[in-house]
């Protein structure tokens, strides 16, 4: 089987063996008989966030397919398997009058995934409403609770993001019990809500708002718009200090006219004092890189949003890299910036 028929992105290889793990026991065992047989593992989930070679990945591919969600644990502590459809654990906390999580919705993959890179979007983060993350450690091969304060949650990542030897099981999420939304930090949404920042409106009206934006940009999976055949945003937004957003202003001052200002946005709190976060976006775009970019090879950048690199339908992974690495180092020699993938890189590098 194809890695590609696994992934949003549709590129991938073969993988040389394929578990579906559908419980939690199949899944630790899974990957406790492929460790004790010295296999490489990859451990996949709903391959929205994961770009495989063209050669595919030369070991046993674990599917993670475990359902569950319980509310067991107090009025607002939701509980979610790891294998649960993350949007669909969204839809059912604002069904089910729970506020935090309303502005992730439209997010594809599964809800195990989101503590690894601290998923975020539209002002909210995993992070502020997680409390502890269940894991199978492959090292010590025990079950682990790992409380919020361990999983060392930053800007799209974790202490489980890169980290092989933590397995995901389950996520437990501790919500407010209201109608309304959390505030809406972020302007574009408070905007399209028709609220000033901070505000509040009722969840699902958030919900629908931020599913409404999302499909504007092709980040919303749609099997009919080729521009959603992608990782949704492929570069993560670099987060500056202060001596290096001067030398973006004055690059792109230098570039784009004396007048031109750089957008940017506070870091989370925690995360460091002094430090703003770039539009990556921004950046590939005065660096010469617009929406529909498309250099031929069947790989192009959306015609919806700029952070997204799409799979044409004739791309492959090597064309996709290729494509990546060229906007990296044109806005690396515009504006002095590197920007990091965000997607996970499974047997290629950027």
């Amino acid at each position: 089987m194809k890695l590609a028929d696994y992934t949003t992105v549709r590129l991938g290889g073969p993988a040389r063996a394929f578990v579906r793990a559908e419980t939690e026991p199949e899944l630790i065992d899974a990957v406790r008989t492929a460790d004790a047989a010295g296999e490489p593992v990859l451990i996949l989930g709903g391959g929205s966030n994961l770009v495989v070679s063209d050669e595919g990945f030369d070991g046993t591919v674990i599917q993670v397919a475990t359902r569950g969600v319980s509310r067991d644990r107090g009025p607002g502590v939701l509980t979610v398997a790891a294998g649960e459809d993350w949007d669909a654990v969204v839809a059912r906390s604002v069904a089910e009058g729970l506020a935090g999580l309303e502005c992730l919705s439209g997010i594809p993959g599964l809800a195990g995934a989101t503590p690894i890179q601290n998923v975020g979007a539209y002002g909210q983060e995993v992070s502020e409403t997680i409390t502890r993350v269940r894991v199978y450690d492959r090292v010590a091969g025990d079950v682990l609770d790992m409380p919020n304060e361990r999983c060392g949650f930053g800007y799209r990542t974790s202490r489980l993001r890169g980290a092989d030897r933590f397995v995901v099981l389950s996520v437990t999420f501790d919500l407010a019990v209201q109608v309304l939304s959390a505030p809406v930090r972020y302007a574009e949404l408070a905007a399209a809500l028709g609220v000033p920042p901070g505000g509040q409106v009722e969840s699902a009206e958030a919900r629908a708002a931020v599913i409404e934006l999302r499909q504007r940009k092709g980040m919303v999976i749609d099997p009919a718009d080729p521009d959603t055949r992608s990782v949704g945003s492929f570069f993560v937004n670099p987060v500056l200090d202060a001596p290096a957003l001067a030398a973006v202003e004055a690059a792109a001052r230098a570039r784009c006219g004396p007048d031109t200002r750089v957008p940017r946005f506070e870091v989370e709190a925690g995360s460091g004092d002094g430090l703003v976060k770039v539009p990556a976006a921004w950046l590939i775009e005065r660096a010469g890189f617009g929406k529909g970019y498309n250099p031929g090879d069947g790989a192009r950048i959306s015609a919806k949003h700029t952070l997204a690199l799409v799979n044409a339908g004739t791309a492959s992974t090597a064309a996709m890299l290729a494509l990546a690495r060229e906007i990296r180092d044109g806005v690396r020699d515009a504006f002095g910036v590197s920007l990091a993938p965000e997607p996970v890189l499974v047997g290629v590098t950027l």
